[in-house]
């Protein structure tokens, strides 16, 4: 299989800000290949500047053979952009939006009506394609966003955290949206802050923070990592603070790590069961309420903290 998208040491400086730093990886023709980090790790960056929309400071990439220092428009017609912040309009409805966008791709006349229709059934938005955009919901929102970015056929989609701030029923269509678009040979680079996310949609996982990235490959080579060790996720209950229970926590000889994220503690160990008690104990004894109690096995969000010391939402 070929390589539609080459990274070689791409940076890109905000003055003496470093927000990507010698980023170099590749995406395989027909996969789905997810960038997973925290807010601020780099990932909109990277994607501004894989879409042609900034110039990287040093390194380069390649889309399909084509530069995206030296070969900007060779590039937009390869690609799809689904942005974090909605590229629509309000004041018009779907059908509108989409051909206004569809023009501004070039398309025109019959191929631009029945392709508008083609995305309308596809996105299942047609019932309401006549609806002003102001009057749908967040999630029919996005949908039409991602309308967009399908209109001239791209052969490779950039999609940047397409489910933030939606409903769960909402993100939900979405995933499978993207799931069937796969299926159908359409290759994705997907943007998230959501461990469950990259897991379910992707082949391979680059896990992004501050800039770099520090870990790649697929989530079995990723869990290989951190071993066999479960999570053990502590939820309190408000206004409690967990840094005493994570401090206690971390002197049980079998736990490897303990941290602390918006009154959630997160805690490695081989066998999570076996900490219950432990936390318990020392929650008590340091005035904390435990709300809520669950155990993950390995997964990326486990990978992070071992690679971070910290959680993945911070």
């Amino acid at each position: 299989m070929a390589a539609i998208l080459e990274v070689q040491d791409l940076v890109k400086h905000y003055g003496d800000f470093a927000a990507v730093k010698g980023l170099s990886f590749d995406i395989q023709e027909g996969e789905v290949f997810s960038l997973l980090g925290p807010n601020g790790a780099g990932k909109t960056t990277t994607i501004s500047v894989l879409s042609t929309l900034l110039t990287p400071t040093a390194g380069d990439a390649t889309i399909g053979g084509h530069s995206v220092k030296t070969e900007p428009m060779a590039v937009r017609r390869m690609i799809g952009v689904v942005p974090q912040d909605l590229a629509i309009y309000d004041e018009l409805s779907a059908r509108e939006n989409l051909t206004f966008w569809g023009q501004m791709y070039g398309l025109g006349g019959k191929q631009l009506r029945a392709r508008v229709q083609e995305i309308l059934e596809q996105i299942g938005l047609e019932d309401k394609a006549k609806q002003r955009v102001s009057t749908y919901s967040g999630g029919m929102k996005r949908r039409v966003n991602i309308g967009v970015g399908l209109l001239h056929r791209p052969q490779l989609l950039f999609m940047d955290e397409p489910t933030v701030g939606i409903d769960p029923q909402s993100r939900r269509a979405i995933l499978d949206s993207i799931k069937e678009l796969n299926r159908q040979g359409m290759t994705v680079l997907y943007t998230t802050h959501y461990m469950e996310e990259a897991q379910e949609l992707s082949s391979r996982v680059g896990i992004m923070d501050h800039g770099e990235l520090i870990a790649l490959g697929t989530r079995a080579e990723l869990t290989r990592q951190v071993g066999e060790n479960d999570a053990l996720i502590l939820h309190l209950a408000e206004g409690h603070d967990g840094e005493q229970l994570a401090v206690a926590l971390r002197s049980v000889p079998t736990v490897l790590q303990a941290q602390v994220t918006d009154g959630v503690v997160t805690v490695i160990a081989p066998e999570a069961e076996d900490i219950l008690a432990p936390a318990v104990t020392a929650a008590n004894e340091a005035g904390v309420k435990i709300v809520s109690v669950n155990i993950q096995e390995p997964n990326l969000e486990a990978v992070f903290l071992h690679l971070t010391g910290r959680a993945l939402r911070d």
